[in-house]
């Protein structure tokens, strides 16, 4: 392993517990909560719509903290992180033991959710804009967010089969291991690498600007239209991903009748995103990021368009589906954040506002997870489904949700990106070699 590739694998290596802890919050815990507690899915669907929308709003003022915390060296930052991951561990490990059912289990489940949420955002936060500091071109920045997520895609792989091999319990074990781990690996980055040869990617040292030299811009990053056109691209496309991870287990359970091979399921999913991620890193340097995350979208749509034809028994026509939106997923994982790297860098906020921007975009990627589950979870209820359910009309509301919702999304999302590569050269700008 060369000097110039060792901190990129160091810096990626923490994205594996903050996914590891993502799946079961997003994907597990909904349905746990329904199946083993008692709780309606409409009063399920509540809490987890106002505790992550609470925890969205939260998310600015964590980047901002952020930013703050990078001017006064990166070790003060990487030290809150450390702090955060401890409170997180604790908070998740509480998140599976209610003291009741029902009602109980609803109070416990929104205390342990926001004390979780809250120490995940500084740590993710610190972690994206601990990346976004070594810049490059549209290319390298790719590889940067390709090593994060291919990392977290290890780690949603392992979340999925774990419960499996060694129980519920083991996850907050290891959970807390694999924190640990990342921390350590994160804080070797800072140290300064060798200058890296023509041909080898350059990562330069992680560090704070000089104390008596301001931030170049301080105009918030709603104020920068080129943001604004992407987030709301990414709120778009992160809904149509986030409705059919909130829905899958009640899918897979109760339309294909086959909960016993979700784990194995999800786990073709997710290794097919790791398998896309350096396909779609060789397609930005051929076509460039934008038009290589609208392809993505494209196929997402195909694989979507098949999910309303299926029903009890048609595993295998599933596992076909859950591969190609899979490697979907590899471009909705790497390049919006390599875009908004591009974004940050072209409004003059390179090294003095990353966490203002990373904190809007973790505040998106929260609320497109709340909106899921607090519209489609209460919708369905009002369509006569529940857990459990064998009405036709109820499982046919639930396909028509899981697929074709988010077919949908997808499409008004690969449009409105498609108008913004018109308008903002961010988004045109060929990726170098």
């Amino acid at each position: 392993m060369t000097p110039a590739t060792l901190p990129l694998w160091r810096y990626g290596l923490l994205g594996a517990p903050l996914a590891f802890v993502s799946l079961p919050l997003y994907v597990t815990l909904p349905y746990h909560y329904a199946q083993q507690f008692g709780v309606s899915l409409a009063a399920l669907g509540a809490v987890l719509l106002a505790t992550r929308a609470a925890d969205a709003l939260v998310d600015p003022l964590i980047g901002r903290w952020v930013d703050t915390l990078f001017r006064r060296g990166s070790r003060r930052a990487w030290g809150a992180a450390a702090a955060a991951a401890a409170l997180m561990s604790l908070g998740f490990a509480a998140l599976w033991l209610p003291p009741a059912a029902g009602t109980a289990a609803l109070a416990w489940l929104a205390v342990c959710l926001v004390l979780t949420y809250a120490a995940y955002s500084l740590v993710g936060v610190v972690h994206q804009a601990w990346g976004a500091r070594w810049g490059g071109t549209p290319t390298q920045r790719a590889r940067i967010v390709a090593a994060r997520e291919g990392a977290a895609l290890v780690g949603v792989v392992a979340a999925s089969v774990l419960p499996l091999w060694a129980g519920q319990g083991s996850v907050s074990v290891v959970l807390a291991v694999a924190l640990a781990c990342g921390l350590a690996a994160l804080y070797g980055t800072a140290s300064p690498t060798p200058t890296p040869t023509p041909t080898q990617m350059q990562t330069p040292e992680l560090r704070p600007p000089q104390a008596d030299k301001p931030p170049r811009a301080t105009a918030a990053p709603w104020s920068d239209p080129s943001f604004r056109a992407l987030i709301i691209v990414f709120v778009i496309n992160g809904m149509a991903s986030a409705i059919p991870a909130t829905l899958l287990p009640f899918f897979v359970a109760d339309v294909l009748q086959a909960q016993h091979a979700q784990p194995w399921l999800l786990a073709l999913y997710f290794a097919a995103a790791a398998i896309g991620l350096p396909l779609w890193v060789r397609v930005v340097r051929r076509i460039g990021l934008a038009p290589a995350w609208r392809a993505g979208m494209l196929l997402a749509v195909a694989a979507f368009a098949l999910t309303p034809t299926l029903g009890s028994g048609d595993v295998a026509a599933f596992a076909l589906v859950c591969a190609a939106s899979g490697l979907a997923l590899g471009a909705d994982l790497a390049l919006p954040a390599a875009l908004l790297v591009g974004v940050v860098r072209d409004a003059g906020q390179a090294e003095s506002g990353e966490g203002r921007y990373f904190g809007w975009w973790t505040c998106a990627s929260k609320l497109n997870l709340a909106l899921a589950a607090g519209a489609s979870l209460p919708l369905l209820a009002l369509a006569g489904y529940q857990a459990g359910s064998q009405d036709d009309a109820a499982l046919g509301a639930l396909s028509l949700a899981y697929g074709g919702l988010p077919l949908l999304l997808k499409l008004v999302a690969a449009a409105l990106l498609w108008r913004a590569e018109g308008r903002h050269h961010t988004f045109s700008r060929r990726s170098a070699a």
